[in-house]
């Protein structure tokens, strides 16, 4: 079973920075797009950032500007770095991924993490 899991999260003062981590159990190769979606309490979740495999990227526009989201095919990883932080980003952040069909599955399969939370205090 393909596993994503988030880490990272924690407790920043308003203008800080954290970076966000999200490991997966298999080559992010076969993994298109990655996203990071966060949900706030009381509200639906929503997308910041997707990256594609071709390096495309597009962000929410509350997060144009002071988040990046990268990911480094070695490693199996997929990163969300989080500059100029506001109590407005204090959500459960979440990793997300499309897994086209292939050999191992005929379908596609969206896979999310557990989360992570980020608490903005102001």
């Amino acid at each position: 079973q393909v596993q994503l899991e988030e880490s990272g999260g924690g407790l920043v003062q308003a203008g800080g920075s954290l970076r966000l981590s999200c490991a997966a159990s298999i080559s992010i190769f076969s993994l298109n797009p990655m996203a990071w979606y966060r949900q706030a309490p009381g509200k639906q979740r929503e997308l910041v950032a997707r990256i594609s495999s071709g390096g495309g990227r597009n962000y929410a526009d509350s997060v144009k500007g002071r988040f990046t989201i990268s990911v480094d095919n070695a490693m199996n990883m997929m990163f969300l770095q989080m500059n100029s932080l506001k109590p407005e980003d204090t959500a459960v952040y979440y990793c997300n991924a499309i897994r086209p069909p292939g050999p191992h599955d005929p379908r596609f399969r969206e896979l999310w993490g557990q989360g992570t939370l980020v608490t903005v205090s102001s």
